[in-house]
């Protein structure tokens, strides 16, 4: 017997019956996309720069992390219809942090959680999903999936809704963020819960999230392309996918000084990896690596470059429940990630 008929709170509901309902193309207005190269398929980055980085990029770009709808309505329910070719699942991730979608409320700069669009782990092409929600005039904010890609979305409204003009991120220029799965967003339960949405919600915050998982390895050409983005700040966090520590060295400053030459003013942000052990040969040259980056950049006169002790990341009780498996962070593991970075981030926009 299933779960769900035993306990109907667990059950995931992906049928709509609405005689009153009106779809409407996401990339198209009223609605407002973020986060996104390129739409329908939904993309990162564009295709001829990602396949000259590596064959894990060019793949990954496709994964939906980061990207974001926004719209204002007044329809007492906002349904999904959701396209995708393929079903990304994994044994260690939820599938609604994989290839679900959760919606906030946005007003006055701040976001409140509302609901999450679940799909079945059998939903092959896509799904859909609808969530009500009283038809008072609000601005929500829909989280792409951290992991799927998605090639169409569709929003669902009642016939008559109207819709208004959305505000603006407070920090509307992004934050760009370079990494590797953790940066993607595994393992969060579901999108509202990678590092980067509890930063972008604490300080209305636009972002760019180019977390790749296992493929972030420091390629001169993703160098340059970052290095051409209109950003307000830069997060350099590629540690964890480097091969080796010698790799690491050969491409972490030259990465930064790219950056650098084409933006002498941005603020840039430099990370080592969260999961740290005190005494390992391996984490111990990692963690100089990066921070000789920084030191040398200080040295070099870089009055905007900052450090974060990839080590101090999970610290607190209970640090052990911060990954699923030893280097993964759950929602309590991102949620301390954040809370490390939000006061450097503080620091640069005051």
């Amino acid at each position: 017997m299933k779960i769900s008929e035993i306990d109907k709170n667990l059950e995931v509901d992906t049928k709509i019956s609405k005689d009153d309902i009106v779809w409407l193309d996401v990339t198209n207005e009223p609605f407002v996309i973020y986060g996104a190269a390129s739409l329908s398929p939904f993309k990162r980055m564009p295709d001829e720069v990602s396949v000259n980085v590596n064959e894990g990029v060019h793949a990954l770009k496709n994964n939906t992390a980061g990207i974001r709808a926004r719209f204002k309505t007044n329809s007492p329910y906002i349904a999904i219809h959701a396209e995708w070719n393929s079903q990304c699942v994994m044994p260690h991730m939820p599938i609604c942090g994989i290839s679900g979608f959760d919606i906030y409320e946005y007003s006055n700069g701040r976001q409140k959680y509302l609901s999450t669009f679940i799909p079945l782990v059998s939903s092959k092409n896509g799904y859909e999903s609808v969530k009500e929600f009283g038809g008072e005039m609000k601005e929500y904010i829909l989280n792409f999936p951290l992991y799927n890609s998605v090639t169409k979305l569709y929003i669902g409204v009642k016939n008559d809704s109207q819709f208004e003009k959305t505000s603006n991120y407070s920090i509307d220029k992004p934050v760009v963020y370079y990494g590797s799965s953790i940066t993607q967003g595994g393992c969060a339960s579901r999108p509202g819960n990678c590092y980067q949405n509890f930063i972008s919600r604490a300080l209305d915050m636009d972002y760019i999230n180019l977390g790749f998982s296992g493929n972030a390895k420091g390629e001169t050409t993703m160098a340059e392309y970052i290095a051409n983005l209109e950003m307000s700040a830069f997060v350099l966090d590629y540690d964890h996918n480097a091969p080796t520590v010698e790799h690491l060295a050969n491409t972490h400053y030259d990465f930064y000084k790219i950056i650098r030459e084409k933006n002498p003013e941005l603020p840039i942000v430099m990370l080592s990896r969260p999961d740290y052990n005190v005494g390992n040969t391996v984490d111990d040259g990692r963690r100089s690596v990066v921070m000789e980056s920084f030191v040398k950049a200080k040295k070099d006169g870089d009055r905007n470059v900052y450090f974060v002790d990839g080590a101090s990341l999970f610290a607190g009780d209970e640090w052990f429940a911060c990954t699923v498996d030893g280097t993964h962070p759950t929602d309590l593991g991102f949620y301390r990630f954040a809370q490390a970075l939000i006061p450097t981030f503080e620091t640069i926009f005051k």
